[in-house]
């Protein structure tokens, strides 16, 4: 049985190289991608990916630049088609009910953390309607508390003009994905929830108003 599970999971992590391959050369042939601050991304640990949400690409573009794998945090409607939700299951989704304390989920994402793993979320819970940045929802300082993992803020930019949530495909476009420096457990020990929320979504639209001014793209209005 040992050596079965362990065959599996050799064959599992195969297949998300395998797939995160075919997703680079998708992100490098349609979106002229690029990534920034790779180096702010532990080597090893457990790390919290926070980013904004654009659009169902997103996971695929946070996932792409990085050498280690990631486990991603997906609404549970992903998984009602049984082909798509075994698909994302095999690239390590997984599945959370929104509006509602998803316990077994939580404990799922606790027990990667403490694994060692990164796990990729969207804090804002839902795609953008216009490419602004929501505010960002609570929840992520149990996971850190539990876990001790450092919180890298993610911005992602360009895949909400590619791929706004009214089309039903995506079109070629240029996308840019920015990893921020990562705040650790010692900086956080004195935040709320909410105050940690603030300041990751103050911190991830910063880093929008940066990105977006360095390619000659207009800013968004926050105030």
């Amino acid at each position: 049985m040992h050596q079965r599970k362990m065959r599996w999971e050799r064959l599992k992590a195969i297949w998300y190289w395998l797939a995160r391959w075919g997703c680079r050369f998708l992100c490098i042939f349609f979106f002229r991608f690029r990534a920034y601050g790779m180096e702010n991304v532990p080597e090893k640990g457990p790390f919290i990916l926070a980013s904004n949400h654009q659009s169902f690409l997103d996971p695929l573009f946070c996932g792409v630049p990085l050498r280690r794998p990631l486990y991603f945090v997906a609404r549970d409607s992903l998984f009602s088609n049984k082909f798509f939700g075994g698909l994302i299951r095999s690239v390590n989704a997984i599945p959370v009910r929104r509006g509602q304390a998803d316990i077994a989920s939580i404990r799922r994402v606790i027990a990667k953390l403490n694994d060692g793993e990164g796990v990729c979320l969207f804090p804002e819970a839902t795609r953008t309607n216009d490419g602004r940045i929501a505010a960002f929802k609570g929840g992520l300082s149990l996971l850190w508390k539990k876990t001790g993992a450092p919180i890298v803020p993610v911005l992602i930019d360009g895949a909400f003009e590619c791929w706004p949530r009214y089309k039903r495909i995506f079109s070629p476009g240029a996308v840019s994905i920015c990893y921020g420096q990562a705040i650790n457990a010692e900086q956080l020990k004195d935040v709320g929830d909410k105050a940690l929320a603030d300041i990751l979504t103050r911190k991830v639209r910063q880093m929008q108003e940066q990105c977006r001014f360095k390619q000659g793209k207009q800013p968004y209005n926050y105030q």
